[in-house]
């Protein structure tokens, strides 16, 4: 059965809201969790495809590189594809094989994927996306997580997986007034975790998934065991005072950290945030270019420089494929959800994400998890890590993988996931809940 909660974030409020109708919402109220399903009208797919038409582009860039934003040429040819060759079809299919529900705290309808393992005694855990990112982004990591045996992992290393769409993303709904910042979301994730029936769990987050599982540790809920982050907040007080004002690098720093000091103040001079800057002061303004123009919303989700490393071509062997990152633009066009997701910037008044002090890694005692990967935008050096994180149960460096890397190392990152929170899973199997 389709729950009504799909017309708060779905084509069809998009297609409302062209027309300057006003939508209808659920009446369900209440901890009711109700089945969703994915249906996106063909009038939505036939305007997008028209808007895509009827581009004006800018001149090319005047430079070899990506200094001056996305590149006018390989943009164009994905575009191009975007509105001839691209099926969103494929990617509706896929979520709906997926069981999917809706359900509303604090008054906003929340969408989540919630896969069970066939494996007993799974362990739970809530995995959190970011911007620009989605719920698409992680549905490579579900196979591996709740059938590890089908993927080089044992029946225990199991997991229950919940992911949801962060509020104002996806088709969760659209906050109508102020206050979901991270710490809101933190508790709203953790009252979803009690209504799933689950007494004792794992959380794990990168990009804006990290402040949200930082948060969710400091709070400490009933039942949350640890975390598990690919964005840490690491950055220590006396690093992160000097950064927007060019240096110097303070004294006494290693080798090693000030390599990672060297790179953090050359992103900051190359205007790396500058996408941080203006979603987090204007995020109205930036809105009105990615709702109206499709070729806008792109140039602005591939402007951050997690997909500077990524091909995103029509090779299916490397991951995010052409359609996979497609899938995740279509999903925000289709749900009018640019501007709606680009406000958790601004609700979060400037707190750095990898700041130590800013999310307030301090007050944090549960057990927290960490990997880096090679292309992530911050590479954590370890000192700061355990600096940051008294409680520091875990620390790895990989090998490859960047800043989507659910998305770009599936495999990989679940193995980092069973082996991260391997020590938390509980003696008494049955305590997981279910």
């Amino acid at each position: 059965m389709k729950s009504l909660g799909w017309l708060t974030g779905c084509a069809l409020a998009l297609a409302c809201a062209h027309e300057g109708k006003s939508v209808v919402r659920s009446a369900t109220a209440g901890a009711a969790i109700r089945p969703f399903n994915v249906k996106v009208p063909e009038s939505a797919l036939v305007d997008l495809r028209q808007r895509i038409a009827a581009t004006r582009w800018p001149d090319r860039e005047t430079v070899p590189d990506r200094s001056q934003g996305v590149q006018l040429e390989k943009l164009q040819a994905l575009v191009r594809y975007w509105g001839t060759g691209y099926d969103w079809r494929k990617a509706e299919a896929k979520l709906d094989a997926l069981p999917q529900f809706m359900t509303t705290i604090d008054g906003l309808d929340i969408h989540f994927i919630h896969v069970r393992s066939r494996h007993p005694n799974a362990l739970p855990v809530i995995i959190t996306h970011g911007w620009p990112g989605s719920v698409i982004e992680q549905l490579k990591i579900i196979g591996p997580l709740t059938d590890p045996t089908a993927h080089g992992g044992r029946a225990e290393d199991a997991f229950d997986v919940v992911i949801p769409s962060m509020p104002g993303y996806g088709f969760s709904g659209k906050p109508t007034g102020t206050g979901w910042d991270p710490d809101h979301i933190a508790r709203a994730w953790a009252e979803l975790m009690k209504r799933l029936g689950y007494t004792r769990y794992v959380a794990q987050g990168g990009d804006w998934g990290s402040p949200v599982s930082n948060a969710m540790a400091r709070q400490a809920p009933p039942g949350l065991l640890g975390i598990h982050v690919n964005l840490p907040a690491t950055v220590p007080p006396e690093v992160a005072a000097v950064l927007p004002v060019g240096g110097p690098a303070p004294a006494g720093l290693s080798e090693k950290e000030r390599a990672v000091f060297d790179v953090l103040l050359t992103s900051a001079k190359m205007g790396n945030l500058a996408y941080v800057v203006m979603m987090g002061a204007r995020p109205q303004t930036v809105g009105y270019g990615v709702t109206d123009s499709p070729a806008g919303l792109a140039a602005w989700l591939l402007g951050h420089p997690g997909f500077a490393q990524l091909s995103y071509g029509d090779d299916r062997e490397k991951s995010p494929t052409r359609d996979d990152v497609l899938d995740n633009i279509t999903l925000y066009w289709l749900t009018n959800t640019g501007t709606s997701a680009a406000r958790l910037y601004w609700e979060n008044a400037g707190r750095g994400a990898t700041i130590a002090a800013a999310q307030k890694t301090a007050e944090i005692s549960l057990p927290v998890a960490i990997t880096v990967f090679p292309e992530e935008v911050y590479r954590a050096p370890e000192t700061w890590a355990r600096r940051a994180y008294r409680n520091l149960i875990y620390f790895h460096e990989v090998d490859k993988g960047g800043h989507f890397a659910a998305w770009e190392q599936p495999e990989l990152f679940a193995a980092e996931i069973r082996a991260a929170f391997k020590s938390l899973r509980p003696a008494d199997a049955k305590v997981a809940g279910r």
